[in-house]
């Protein structure tokens, strides 16, 4: 490990920090997790076995947040605490890039990666944040400035500036800049007016029991059946939307409920993802601004996929 990806580790973590290492080498479809403290993982020892493996192909990620004591996984509810809100841009990175930092929506970033020509990984360093709130917060940055929708977990892992992406031949050096090294809290994130604009309810849901099926488990299999018998989405919406007056916003309940069961009903027919974010986007744009819609169908379209994915794993 070189003086860029020790100082990018010093930046990020605190002392006794317990950090999750991720090691894939796709050339031999190779896949290994340490999870270690900050200080060993910054040792001499380690540092030169990192740099060894990415010199032999391996890519090398960190966990954007720190794991409590005695984590054996990478899972959530290993998570420690929230250090960072972090958005991964990946298609037309410099200009999306400069559009985020113009922006009067988010504070100035702490860490700015180049993953690679034209992509990047934001990073800011926050305080006070609870598990739901930089759920939201991470969902909203990726819809309002186009990042990976996917990338919003709290145990997403990020690159180490510093080590070689070795997705491209030749590998590119990963690098990093620091803009800033203040310490955000959630009212310096002003994203409450892309919250209100997509319809995001503010307010998380109850636990629900897993002993029986809830009200929302009924919608979703009424909606899948009728959407598989051929009945109108526009039509379904509106009906489900009636009957679901309890909800924070039942308008934005319904229009997701349908969106995301079309979407899953699309895609196992076969349609392409491309495809499927089109007719969403064609459905909705009588209803939602054009931005908003397509960014949302972009959201509900990789989310039907994920739940595809999990389903044919389990």
């Amino acid at each position: 490990m070189n003086g860029t990806a020790q100082d990018f580790l010093t930046r990020c973590f605190a002392p006794g920090d317990i950090i999750a290492l991720l090691l894939r080498n796709e050339s031999i479809a190779k896949t290994e997790q340490r999870i270690v403290p900050l200080e060993r993982a910054l040792a001499p020892r380690y540092r030169g076995w990192l740099a060894h493996e990415n010199h032999h192909g391996a890519n090398i990620y960190v966990a954007a947040n720190p794991l409590l004591s005695g984590s054996r996984k990478r899972t959530k509810d290993c998570i420690a605490s929230i250090r960072h809100l972090y958005i991964d841009i990946d298609v037309n990175g410099e200009a999306r890039l400069a559009a985020l930092r113009a922006s009067e929506l988010v504070p100035e970033p702490n860490v700015i990666v180049s993953t690679s020509a034209g992509k990047y990984q934001v990073l800011w360093r926050v305080e006070d944040f609870d598990f739901y709130t930089q759920e939201m917060t991470l969902k909203l940055l990726a819809m309002g400035f186009h990042g990976d929708i996917s990338c919003t977990d709290c145990n997403r892992v990020l690159r180490i500036p510093g080590f070689k992406n070795c997705k491209y031949d030749p590998a590119q050096l990963v690098t990093v800049e620091y803009p800033s090294d203040a310490t955000y809290q959630p009212d310096d994130f002003h994203l409450y007016v892309l919250r209100e604009a997509c319809m995001i309810p503010p307010i998380p849901q109850q636990p629900i029991r897993r002993d029986m099926q809830t009200n929302s488990e009924h919608d979703w299999a009424w909606i899948s059946r009728e959407l598989a018998h051929g009945k109108d989405a526009v039509t379904l919406t509106l009906e489900l939307a009636s009957r679901r007056s309890d909800k924070p916003n039942p308008t934005y309940y319904a229009q997701r409920t349908v969106d995301m069961a079309s979407s899953r009903l699309w895609l196992m027919e076969g349609t392409s993802i491309a495809d499927v974010v089109a007719m969403l986007e064609s459905r909705r744009q009588p209803e939602i601004p054009a931005a908003l819609c397509s960014a949302r169908a972009r959201e509900i379209a990789a989310t039907a996929q994920r739940m595809i994915a999990r389903n044919k794993v389990a």
